[in-house]
């Protein structure tokens, strides 16, 4: 059972983006946004979004800034691929396509993209899936090293500290992000036609330099875009997610190891399960649909 990802994307004018997406569903269906992360694109959702279709929902699933057709509006406006700038263009396009408010479920950028907005902006999120749990990054204890059994699974992101990694980025893209697909989801017996699908949304001109500015961004290694300082000022606070919350971990991630997350139940005060997905990766909505869309029909019942 899929929906039909091959069909052109609809785009929208939506803050500093004009954002592509896929929007599967009847109109007047309950809405619930779908966020992929790095390096994915939509394809991650392809096999969520009829279960969810089938359920009555209006499913949006949007292309990242640095992904695929989704553009920056003006050529001056800074490549960020910082939290709040995430955050603020999840909040941008339920304003574009007049969602007042949605089921949120992402994971890795995308999750965050989520937890922001239902962390920053609650009345616009009915709830939350989550995958690795609470994904608000907390950059003023970045430098803080971490236990060496996590530490070696974040090699790409010091990569990305130096010009090396950036160059390396920029000439081995597909190589480089087919690497990660596979020491992240060991499992997963993805084949190249499926890698290619997603590969292609890694050819939009900004990928490279959004992908490096979040992995540096995140370690205070570089400035943010000034105009989602304000939006930083209050992440940095560390603020609760108080709306109905489902988390997912996946047994085999290769990024967070299993268990990783359990410390971060003290950050959600609403209504909140916690499952683990067994033998599935990190991208989970793609490894294990059936599990994801499980999620976002329980979690939207405790919005109930």
């Amino acid at each position: 059972m899929s929906s039909d990802f091959a069909a052109a994307p609809k785009h929208v004018t939506a803050g500093a983006l004009e954002t592509a997406y896929l929007e599967h569903g009847a109109p007047d269906g309950w809405p619930v946004v779908l966020l992929h992360g790095f390096p994915y694109d939509v394809h991650a959702f392809e096999h969520v979004t009829p279960r969810l279709v089938a359920e009555g929902a209006r499913v949006i699933v949007p292309y990242l800034r640095g992904y695929g057709p989704t553009r920056f509006l003006a050529s001056a406006t800074p490549p960020s691929g910082e939290q709040a700038a995430l955050g603020h263009d999840l909040l941008m396009l339920l304003d574009a396509l007049a969602i007042p408010r949605a089921v949120l479920a992402g994971y890795d950028w995308g999750g965050r993209a989520a937890c922001i907005v239902a962390a920053l902006w609650p009345e616009r999120a009915a709830a939350l899936v989550s995958v690795n749990g609470y994904n608000i990054q907390d950059i003023a204890g970045a430098a803080a090293p971490a236990a060496p059994e996590v530490e070696h699974r974040l090699w790409y992101q010091y990569y990305f500290h130096g010009d090396r990694g950036h160059d390396g980025l920029a000439q081995n893209r597909r190589e480089f992000c087919a690497l990660l697909w596979r020491l992240w989801s060991p499992t997963w017996a993805f084949d190249a036609a499926t890698y290619a699908r997603t590969a292609a949304a890694f050819d939009n001109a900004d990928f490279v330099e959004v992908v490096i500015h979040s992995y540096r961004h995140r370690f205070g290694l570089v400035a943010g875009d000034p105009a989602y300082a304000a939006i930083e000022a209050a992440l940095a606070k560390r603020p609760m997610i108080r709306v109905p919350t489902i988390t997912l971990d996946g047994e085999a991630d290769g990024v967070i190891a299993v268990g990783g997350t359990a410390g971060h139940r003290s950050r959600f005060v609403g209504p909140y399960a916690y499952r683990v997905v067994p033998g599935v990766g990190h991208n989970l909505p793609q490894e294990a649909p059936a599990a994801f869309a499980d999620a976002i029909l329980a979690v939207r019942r405790l919005d109930r």
